[in-house]
């Protein structure tokens, strides 16, 4: 049997937001690619980066909402409806990950490909 997960507090969903807003405030400093391609690997990780996490979020959340709302109104049902095609969109940013790779190698071989 698995245990009950428990709710993260409000102060753990601030700090999180708090420290994607220290990181907007630090790459608006304009800080060299090197020192910005570590944080995005991990920002972007294709498996469990913000953008598939915010995702699974989302429809949980919308999952969540259907299950326990009564009375499930039309307004309900917009609600839900939006969060899944949210979590949709939000999914398909997964492939940053890939472009972050490709900056990773680009800034690893800035001549180019040899021929």
């Amino acid at each position: 049997m698995t245990a009950p997960v428990a709710a993260p507090t409000a102060e753990q969903i601030e700090q999180a937001t708090d420290t994607l807003a220290q990181l907007v405030d630090y790459l608006r400093t304009e800080p060299p690619t090197l020192d910005i391609l570590p944080l995005l690997t991990l920002l972007l990780d294709e498996d469990d980066g913000i953008p598939m996490l915010l995702s699974d979020v989302l429809r949980a959340a919308a999952r969540a909402v259907a299950t326990h709302t009564e009375p499930y109104s039309s307004d309900v049902n917009s609600v839900i409806t939006t969060l899944r095609e949210a979590a949709t969109e939000i999914m398909q940013w997964h492939t940053l990950h890939w472009e972050v790779r490709s900056l990773a190698r680009a800034t690893a071989n800035p001549a180019g490909p040899t021929s």
